[in-house]
């Protein structure tokens, strides 16, 4: 029986890498987006055309209301309650602490906290339901023990997330659903060149392996974390960063 993926903010960046190499990979997804639809629809249309099975899901991951009934389509869509959740939704906000405008702050907080929360209790209800073994990955960053200037919200965000992640793997593996969370360093998207038209070169340097990181380097972390061979891990974060948070600490 072919494994049911759900990942969030899945239609550009990191999440666009992760819904096809997951379907490449054999896992039928469900992925949201909150207003790429255009991004969203050419994806699934692509996987489809490939022989994947992904459908698109417009869903708001900080609204109960918008979540709930995603996942209610997920579970008639696809038959059943999915075996893997992948919390990668969010967003940030660049500015000094005593400038960050209180709209912002609760704009990312709102997605990427309460989005991760709101996901993982909903698609843990269901996999309890289910009688499914399942799976959830958090997406953090090095902001999940490091404190970076000018990233107030996003870094208070990722440190939630960092306990988030043990805290529901306490709770959740007596039902047998692990919970792990998966620590990007660097990472070159479309979205980090925007940043800096230098970044991939800037972080190189920063970098033991002496290279900036891609989606793709994710990817295999993320499929030991969802495979048996992760059976008895739950509750860690793997730093998937070429080393560049182990000199900083």
């Amino acid at each position: 029986m072919q494994k049911i993926a759900v990942i969030t903010g899945g239609s550009t960046g990191i999440g666009n890498h992760l819904v096809v190499a997951l379907a490449k990979f054999g896992f039928r997804v469900a992925f949201t987006y909150r207003s790429s639809s255009r991004a969203a629809r050419e994806l699934s249309d692509d996987l489809r055309k490939q022989g994947h099975d992904a459908s698109a899901y417009q869903c708001d991951v900080g609204d109960e209301g918008e979540v709930t009934a995603f996942y209610a389509s997920v579970v008639t869509d696809f038959g059943r309650a999915p075996d893997l959740l992948i919390n990668n939704a969010g967003i940030q906000t660049w500015s000094p602490l005593l400038d960050l405008k209180v709209s912002d702050w609760d704009n990312v907080i709102r997605t990427n906290l309460r989005g991760c929360f709101l996901n993982t209790q909903i698609a843990a209800r269901l996999m309890i339901d289910g009688g499914i073994t399942g799976t959830i990955i958090n997406i953090g960053s090095g902001c999940n023990k490091l404190a970076f200037a000018n990233l107030v919200d996003y870094t208070s965000s990722k440190g939630g997330i960092e306990q988030f992640t043990k805290v529901s793997a306490v709770e959740l593996g007596p039902h047998g659903i692990r919970v792990n969370c998966i620590a990007p360093g660097a990472i070159e998207t479309d979205r980090t060149q925007d940043e800096a038209s230098d970044y991939g070169n800037q972080w190189a340097e920063m970098t033991p392996l002496r290279r900036v990181g891609t989606p793709a380097d994710l990817v295999g972390p993320i499929l030991f974390l969802s495979s048996d061979a992760a059976a008895f891990v739950t509750g860690q974060t793997i730093w998937v960063d070429g080393g560049v948070f182990s000199q900083a600490v």
